[in-house]
């Protein structure tokens, strides 16, 4: 029950994407700042390098039209977390979520609000093709 291959994205480049979710269009400058507070050069550098990565992955816009360029978050923090989510499941349970809720259920990291809101969406939920 494998799904296909997913835009994988690093922890570095996750936090990359943080500043740009909470923070909307910002300079890399502004982003090295924000991911490495002391921003050194070297820091710069490896912002930059993540940026160039996250643009031909299709996770990152820039805008030539200003200088220094800037740059936004092409997809939300929703669809990375769908997707490392996708990814886990691929890794321990053959593409399976059930193994993750009923975790989450057992170890009572869900709160009763969450819970009813999980309860209320599999009453709705239907699969794709039915």
């Amino acid at each position: 029950m494998a799904r296909k291959k997913t835009l994988h994205v690093t922890d570095t480049e996750f936090a990359v994407l943080r500043v740009l979710w909470q923070h909307g269009k910002e300079t890399a400058r502004r982003i090295t700042e924000e991911v490495y507070p002391n921003c050194s050069a070297s820091d710069f550098a490896t912002v930059h390098s993540m940026l160039k990565r996250l643009e031909s992955k299709g996770a990152v816009n820039r805008d030539r039209s200003t200088h220094p360029h800037g740059f936004v978050a092409a997809v939300t923090e929703s669809d990375i977390a769908g997707l490392k989510l996708t990814e886990l499941a691929d890794q321990l349970s053959d593409g399976s979520m059930a193994p993750f809720i009923l975790h989450l259920m057992e170890a009572q990291k869900l709160s009763q609000e969450e819970a009813d809101a999980i309860r209320k969406m599999l009453k709705n939920y239907k699969p794709k093709g039915q």
